[in-house]
């Protein structure tokens, strides 16, 4: 599927087994969240640009390879996708953080839109969308339209798991969007729940019920 990776890093794999683990208590799967989002932005960001900049080290002066173009805009999906932020801030402290907020219906598990606040200028930046989960893909959808909307272009969307159904869903409406998974599921159930899944992502970093 063209624009979509998939890390099976071993490393990743056992953290992400962690985190499935109904024992996982709050603290553990907080710091778990943040440990595997900067694995998965390791690798989302591989295509960052760069410039040669002189830089003089206690040897000699040199051209080094540094980040250019305007920053990093991380934007998490309200209010799992806060798990993730700090995980991604810590390879690129300089990034600018906005935050999209959305509910999901419980009885049609569609999403609605509560809050949208984004960097500027977002047209210039390279945009990354973080969710736990990527179950039925309706967020997902709904937040990078909210993005196109606003003017942003480059867009990438990092979820820990997926199931087919979100994937494909996001695949298909936005084909332009690179997408980077930690893992895929096998289904989602009646509840529109991932299986085999890791419980509600947002609950469990958050300690809520």
């Amino acid at each position: 599927m063209e624009n979509v990776t998939f890390l099976n890093h071993p490393l990743l794999q056992h953290k992400i087994s962690m985190l499935r683990d109904e024992n996982t208590g709050t603290n553990e799967f907080r710091k778990l969240v943040e440990e595997i989002a900067m694995l998965i932005g390791y690798e989302a960001l591989r295509d960052l640009p760069t410039e040669d900049v002189e830089i003089k080290t206690p040897i000699e002066t040199c051209l080094t390879p540094m980040i250019t173009g305007k920053k990093l805009a991380i934007v998490p999906i309200l209010r799992a996708g806060l798990g993730m932020v700090n995980g991604i801030l810590a390879l690129v402290p300089s990034a600018k953080v906005g935050h999209i907020g959305l509910y999901r219906d419980p009885d049609t598990h569609d999403p609605h839109e509560y809050y949208c606040k984004l960097p500027a200028p977002i047209e210039q930046r390279t945009i990354v969308v973080v969710d736990p989960m990527l179950a039925t893909g309706g967020s997902a959808c709904d937040a990078v339209n909210m993005i196109k909307e606003h003017g942003g272009k480059t867009i990438k969307f990092m979820s820990i798991i997926a199931a087919p159904e979100g994937l494909n869903r996001l695949h298909d409406e936005h084909p332009d969007v690179q997408i980077y998974v930690g893992h895929l599921d096998r289904c989602l159930n009646e509840h529109a729940y991932i299986c085999p899944g890791l419980g509600d992502a947002g609950d469990r970093i958050f300690g809520t019920k």
